[in-house]
C-alpha cells in the first residue's frame, strides 16, 4: 500500500508575491550599513536605492517606529541603531550589557568610589549603555543610560577613538567632520586629533578635565574595553575637578578602572565572538 504525503501540500512553495515595501526597506538598510557609520540622507539613500523621496521618506518613517534607525543631527538625516545588529546575533548584544558589565560594574562602586559609565561608538558619539551613578553615593548625575557623549570632548569618547582600528576611526570622524559646529570643528583639526590619540595612547588612559562645556565641573579618566581583539566599549570614571590627585588618579583608580575593564572584557568574550 502507497504511504500517503499529508504534508506534501504544505510543503510546497506557496505562490506568494514579493512584500515590496520590506524588500525596499531591506535595501535601505542595506544601503546605510555601507556608508561610514551607518549614516546618511534621506536624498542621497533615494539615489542610492533607486527611489523616490517620498517613498524613501516614508520607509525611513517605518523603521524609525521599529528602532531600526534614528534621526540625525541635520534634517532629513538617518542612522542605524543596535536594533539592527541584534538581527544577527539574537539579541545578544544587550546580553553582555547586562549580564556581564553591569554586575561587575555594580561589584566594583566600592572600589571605584566614584561613578562610572560603560558605552559604546553610535553615529559619532559615546552612547552610555551602563552607569553606576544610580549606585554611587558621590554621584552627582542620574538617568545617564542613553546619554550621548561627544567623542573629542569626553574621556570616554577619547578612549574609544585611540583604540579603534584605522577604518572605524576614521568613519567616525568623518561622521564629525560634516557637522558645521564645535564638535566638526575639532575633528576638522587634524593636527589636534593627532596628537590627541598620540597623547592618550601613551599615557595608557584617556582624560578630561573639564575640555566637556557641558560638564566643565567635571573631570574623567576612561579606558578602553577588549573582548579578545574586538574593541568592545569604554569605561570612565566621573569626579569634580581637583576631587582626586594626580597621583590618586594614576596609582589607585586608573588600575581599579583598568581591572574592571579587563574584567568586562574577558567575560563579553564568550557573548560576542558566539
Amino acid at each position: 500500500m502507497k504511504a500517503m504525503n499529508f504534508f506534501a501540500e504544505e510543503d510546497a512553495p506557496a505562490p506568494y508575491k514579493e512584500v515590496r515595501g520590506l524588500a525596499r526597506g531591506l535595501t535601505l538598510l542595506k544601503a546605510l550599513n555601507r556608508l561610514p557609520g551607518g549614516i546618511s540622507s534621506t536624498s542621497e539613500l533615494a539615489r542610492a536605492c533607486g527611489l523616490d523621496r517620498t517613498t524613501t521618506k516614508r520607509l525611513l518613517e517605518t523603521l524609525r517606529a521599529q528602532g531600526f534607525v534614528r534621526q540625525g543631527e541635520r534634517e532629513g538625516q538617518y542612522y542605524l541603531t543596535f536594533e539592527v545588529r541584534r538581527l544577527s546575533e539574537g539579541f545578544e548584544d544587550e546580553a553582555w550589557v547586562a549580564r556581564i558589565a553591569s554586575p561587575a560594574m555594580q561589584a566594583a562602586v566600592r572600589e571605584l568610589v566614584w561613578p562610572c559609565d560603560l558605552a559604546t561608538a553610535e553615529a559619532g558619539f559615546m552612547v552610555v549603555r551602563e552607569s553606576t551613578h544610580r549606585w554611587s553615593a558621590l554621584s552627582q548625575h542620574r538617568a545617564m543610560i542613553g546619554e550621548r557623549l561627544p567623542l573629542l570632548q569626553t574621556a570616554i569618547g577619547r578612549a574609544y577613538l585611540a583604540w579603534a582600528d584605522e577604518a572605524e576611526r576614521e568613519a567616525l570622524l568623518e561622521l564629525l567632520r560634516r557637522r558645521d559646529d564645535r564638535l566638526g570643528e575639532l575633528a576638522r583639526d587634524a593636527a589636534f586629533v593627532r596628537r590627541l590619540l598620540r597623547q592618550t595612547r601613551t599615557r595608557g588612559y584617556a582624560v578630561n578635565e573639564g575640555e566637556w562645556i557641558r560638564e566643565a565641573d567635571f573631570a574623567a579618566v576612561a579606558v578602553p574595553v577588549h573582548a579578545g581583539e574586538r574593541l568592545l566599549a569604554a569605561l570612565n570614571l566621573v569626579f569634580p575637578k581637583a576631587a582626586v590627585s594626580d597621583r590618586e588618579l594614576r596609582q589607585r583608580f586608573v588600575p581599579a578602572l583598568q581591572r574592571l575593564a579587563d574584567t568586562i572584557g574577558r567575560g563579553s568574550r564568550a557573548w560576542v565572538e558566539n
